[in-house]
């Protein structure tokens, strides 16, 4: 069935997980009364002595942090996976599976300053967060399957700790939403002359267009055309990379280029700190082929600093259903000054 307008409901295909999402325009208008999010502080203090992230403080399991002057990496006092596996025994029932699994967590710390955003930091501090970064995926990959980056930014995405900095959990098991990235990746590829899916799709969104948000000679962020959460971004290279550390040195500095200039106009949206998870997605063992490197950008909100977008109801129990269009939103994004 045609389309004859983008306000109709409709369903678009997720190429990375062949997932479906609901597109539903009309219901942007509808009236809220329901929940708002709590408004961010105004400031922060550069230095909190409270925070157990901060430099020369002592953290909640009872280390002391260094007086560190730039990024700071140290393994999770309360890990969500361990190094060494004790699997308990199994339900002696065939339905009931379970495996044990190994694995590593790690905080990383992007500056020592307590009110220093990735959106606030100079290009050349930004550019070091990301080769520690690469760098530190690098070593860890040599040990484990998977090596999962991600920072959770705000109250509304239950970080922590405000103290800008992200996490890095690495296991030996290939965690569910990848492996269906991997499979639709590799499927693609093996189809199409070995061509990566997201390369091909970075092509398509250029030649159409209204879903990007920012861009360079090496870097393409955009809006993809399956997006969930309302300011939904992909980050994508516009050349074959598998994994973050495969990045020359120009590559990076653009990197850390378009990176500031799509959160900036995250923040300028509602003129307020913008809650996300964000997290790398690299190619596993064994997908240098197929693989494309990319960073998924997962914001809640959607009219406001203060209203966000709910997965309940019908997203638990049916499928994932957005408001607002991608190309919306995407335009939304771009009007915004990137500073």
């Amino acid at each position: 069935m045609q389309l004859d307008s983008p306000e109709y409901p409709h369903r678009r295909k997720n190429l990375l997980t062949g997932e479906f999402v609901l597109v539903s325009p009309q219901r942007s208008k509808r009236p809220w009364r329901g929940a708002l999010e709590a408004s961010a502080p105004a400031q922060l203090p550069e230095y909190d002595p409270d925070c157990y992230l901060c430099p020369g403080n002592e953290r909640s399991g009872g280390a002391r942090n260094p007086q560190y002057e730039r990024t700071f990496v140290f393994r999770n006092d309360f890990p969500a996976l361990l190094p060494e596996a004790r699997s308990t025994a199994a339900p002696d029932e065939p339905l009931l599976q379970q495996e044990a699994v190994r694995g590593d967590c790690h905080v990383l710390c992007f500056s020592p300053r307590h009110d220093v955003t990735l959106a606030g930091m100079a290009l050349t501090a930004l550019r070091h967060v990301i080769d520690v970064q690469a760098q530190l995926l690098a070593e860890l990959g040599q040990r484990w399957r998977h090596v999962q980056l991600f920072e959770n930014r705000g109250d509304a995405m239950g970080a922590s700790s405000p103290h800008p900095h992200a996490q890095v959990w690495s296991s030996d098991a290939l965690p569910t939403l990848v492996a269906r990235e991997d499979v639709q990746q590799r499927a693609y590829a093996q189809a199409h002359d070995g061509r990566p899916l997201l390369l091909d799709y970075a092509d398509s969104e250029m030649r159409c267009g209204e879903r990007i948000v920012a861009m360079n000679a090496h870097w393409l962020a955009l809006v993809p055309y399956w997006a969930l959460w309302p300011f939904e971004t992909l980050l994508l290279p516009r050349r074959h990379v598998a994994r973050l550390q495969d990045l020359e040195d120009v590559e990076r500095d653009a990197l850390a280029a378009v990176l500031r200039a799509l959160l900036r106009r995250c923040d300028g949206l509602f003129n307020a700190p913008f809650p996300y998870s964000m997290g790398w997605h690299t190619a596993p063992a064994g997908g240098e082929a197929h693989w494309q490197l990319h960073a998924h950008f997962l914001p809640p909100l959607l009219r406001s600093a203060t209203v966000r977008k709910f997965m309940v109801g019908y997203e638990l129990l049916a499928e994932a259903q957005r408001d607002l269009t991608p190309e919306q939103a995407a335009e939304r994004l771009r009007d915004v000054e990137a500073g």
